[in-house]
């Protein structure tokens, strides 16, 4: 983990609340799928934690939801040329064993992210097959991204655009025919609560990002502590975000 002072390339929007930012470092980072920046802005004491999407060599490009003063103070204030100060890589991303051939990744909203990451990364060498779950047609970004694995589905909530449901529900239809040897998933708790529901007894190795609200993403404040599963608790930022679905209490 190291702190840089990047340069803001690209800031803008992709879909609804939902903005793309581009920054530039000085030399390249090597990033893990899953892992994520702390990005400090002037006014905030605290630094926000935004999940990778994209890492390529010097450009390292995150994607966020506008939901307080700070996101919104973020897309407005932050055109390209500003600059930023970043700490990053952070945490414990993705990752696939080489026996593992056909992952399967299950995301929702914002959780979509880390997985395109994931995505990149594998889709040369695994058979990707993606679930990605929006609330609406409007909600819904970098799909061409997605589409660099096997196969997509796109679920909305309401229908309007591609398989109507759930993620979950759309990973389960195929389950059977894609037998998947790994899940990876990121999204809201009610969406992870359902897939490990859904996977339970299928003896398929599943790991989850969690999204937790963070301090300081380097495991100092304990703001972002989660409980394990059989007792004691564990940090989402340093020990995580990434875990074995059986691990911890969703």
């Amino acid at each position: 983990m190291r702190e840089i002072i990047a340069t803001v390339l690209e800031n803008k929007r992709i879909a609804e609340n939902i903005h793309s930012l581009t920054f530039a470092c000085e030399e390249a980072v090597p990033v893990r799928a899953g892992q994520f920046v702390m990005i400090g802005m002037n006014g905030f004491p605290l630094r926000r934690p935004l999940a990778v999407c994209k890492a390529e060599g010097e450009r390292i490009t995150v994607c966020y939801q506008l939901k307080g003063e700070g996101t919104r103070r973020l897309a407005s204030d932050y055109k390209a040329g500003e600059k930023l100060s970043v700490l990053l890589p952070l945490g414990n991303g993705f990752y696939v064993a080489e026996e593992e051939k056909r992952v399967a990744v299950v995301g929702g909203g914002v959780g979509i992210f880390p997985l395109i990451s994931a995505i990149r990364q594998y889709a040369d060498t695994k058979e990707i097959y993606a679930y990605m779950g929006f609330r609406n047609r409007a909600a819904v970004c970098m799909e061409y991204e997605m589409r660099r694995g096997r196969e997509l589905v796109i679920a909305t909530d309401d229908g309007s655009f591609g398989y109507h449901g759930t993620a979950v529900q759309a990973l389960m239809e195929s389950i059977g025919s894609v037998k998947p040897d790994v899940i990876l998933s990121c999204g809201p708790l009610p969406m992870l609560r359902a897939l490990k529901s859904a996977v339970a007894g299928r003896k398929i190795p599943t790991y989850v990002s969690l999204e937790e609200r963070m301090g300081c993403g380097i495991g100092a404040c304990l703001v972002c502590v989660c409980e394990k599963t059989g007792g004691g608790h564990a940090r989402v930022c340093r020990d995580g975000p990434v875990f074995e679905i059986g691990e911890v209490e969703i």
